[in-house]
């Protein structure tokens, strides 16, 4: 069967997230994922096994074979300045504790990956032995930039994130929020301050961007690059299984332990992981609220309130 013959089907999954984050933009973009899904398999000689269902909230992800058999993956991605140089990034790893990229075209935001065990992320394993390996890729991961990158710093990054949290906080319904949000703001503002690392970093890196593979026990997927320390990376991965934290005796506590965890495992200062973690944490809280998300917003912010 030829790749224009082949039904590609969009995830109800990808599509109700699109749709609720993007609108009429991301509509678009849904509907016209099965044409260049297979205008893309005809160019690079694949065949489809199948869509990887629940798939991905931005990107589709089908399985499928290369010419000569092997398997790998084509993940067609979002439009977005977080995403744009996801190929770069994974083509200066070339493979060390990431996905290995084949081909890409970023003008479609389109890569050609190598097949992992996208059913077994790191969250399949208890917390204590998933952030142990985590800490063990992200080290792999973090590496010098190549010389005159065009990756976004984390400085870069962090003020336009800035610039959103102050005019949500002019929208948050719960005046108590906006003690943490400037505390948070605060924090930003000194921690940018005293920049000293340039390494390149994963970006979005928790349980559900690390695989299981068959060339090493886990590799990462989907990164935001960006350049800058190490903390703020780490920050991403501390907040990860909120729901989990929550629920054990004394949380206030067992979030202090895990920092300093993680920051003794990496070598990372306990103070800058923890000021990033209450930034990343309290900024991802604020957009949870203003996309229409209060129950994840709660566990988002009450864990930056622990800290």
């Amino acid at each position: 069967m030829s790749a224009a013959e082949q039904q590609i089907a969009v995830p109800v999954r990808l599509r109700e997230t699109v749709t609720a984050w993007e609108g009429v933009s991301g509509t678009a973009w849904l509907e016209s994922l099965p044409r260049l899904a297979r205008e893309l398999m005809e160019r690079w000689n694949l065949t489809l096994d199948r869509v990887f269902e629940p798939g991905g909230q931005v990107s589709l992800v089908l399985y499928v074979r290369r010419d000569d058999g092997s398997a790998a993956v084509l993940k067609l991605g979002l439009p977005s300045p977080e995403a744009d140089l996801e190929h770069a990034a994974l083509a200066h790893w070339d493979g060390r504790g990431a996905v290995r990229l084949f081909e890409a075209d970023p003008e479609h935001r389109a890569m050609l990956l190598e097949r992992l065990h996208g059913e077994v992320p790191l969250l399949s394993l208890a917390e204590g032995k998933a952030m142990l390996e985590a800490a063990g890729t992200l080290q792999r991961l973090w590496v010098a930039p190549p010389d005159r990158h065009c990756f976004t710093t984390v400085a870069e990054r962090v003020a336009g994130l800035c610039a959103e949290l102050r005019r949500r906080r002019e929208l948050v319904a719960e005046p108590e929020l906006r003690p943490l949000l400037d505390e948070a703001l605060a924090v930003a503002d000194e921690l940018l301050a005293d920049r000293t690392e340039q390494v390149l970093l994963h970006g979005d890196f928790h349980h559900g961007n690390v695989l299981a593979a068959e060339r090493s026990p886990w590799l990462a997927i989907d990164p935001k690059p960006l350049v800058g320390e190490r903390a703020y990376d780490l920050a991403w991965l501390a907040q990860d299984r909120l729901e989990t934290l929550a629920g054990v005796p004394g949380p206030q506590a067992a979030a202090r332990r895990r920092l300093q965890r993680l920051a003794d495992s990496v070598d990372v200062d306990r103070d800058r992981l923890r000021g990033w973690t209450l930034f990343r944490t309290v900024e991802a809280g604020a957009w949870s609220l203003e996309v229409g998300d209060p129950r994840q917003a709660a566990l988002y912010l009450e864990f930056a309130a622990m800290l």
